[in-house]
């Protein structure tokens, strides 16, 4: 089996996909590498694609009064960009390579290929983001419910930088 098939097998997005549709959907994917400091995209670029980490760090930023805040750090097998692919909006943050990092890149086409390949891989796939997405606004509820609280080091931001 193809080891880049057995990581995304691991990922949440990617569980319970058949190898051979992950095979089709990484002949259609490119891969990118990241330098430390360089960014795969930015917040509020048009969003067309998805990504996996395969190697290496990366960090979820947003830009507030100047500065840059980390919502989230990324390592292997993890995604990001998968919201703008459901909601068809621009980016809702950056993602910043925190070092050398490599990502498989999927375009909303080549989802749009694997509708057409297979219906039934396809709309797995589409809940299986459907249910991250979701997880993650669970944390997210859950961190500005304990800050609302008052509990002390909840959504302590880590600024990156001035920008």
């Amino acid at each position: 089996m193809n080891t880049l098939v057995e990581l995304l097998q691991t990922t949440p997005l990617f569980g319970g996909i058949r190898e051979e549709i992950l095979d089709f959907l990484l002949g259609l994917s490119r891969e990118v590498s990241a330098a430390p400091g360089e960014y795969f995209f930015h917040e509020d670029d048009e969003a067309h694609s998805m990504f996996v980490v395969l190697d290496g760090q990366a960090a979820v930023v947003k830009g507030w009064d100047g500065h840059s805040y980390v919502l989230m750090n990324l390592g292997r097998g993890d995604c990001f960009g998968e919201m703008s692919l459901m909601d068809m909006c621009r980016r809702s943050a950056s993602v910043v390579a925190v070092g050398t990092c490599r990502a498989i890149e999927l375009s909303s086409a080549s989802l749009l290929k694997l509708y057409e390949k297979d219906l039934e891989q396809f709309a797995l796939i589409q809940m299986n983001m459907g249910r991250e997405v979701s997880r993650r606004l669970r944390d997210a509820d859950e961190q500005l419910f304990q800050a609302k609280m008052g509990v002390p080091g909840v959504l302590a931001a880590y600024v990156v930088r001035s920008t």
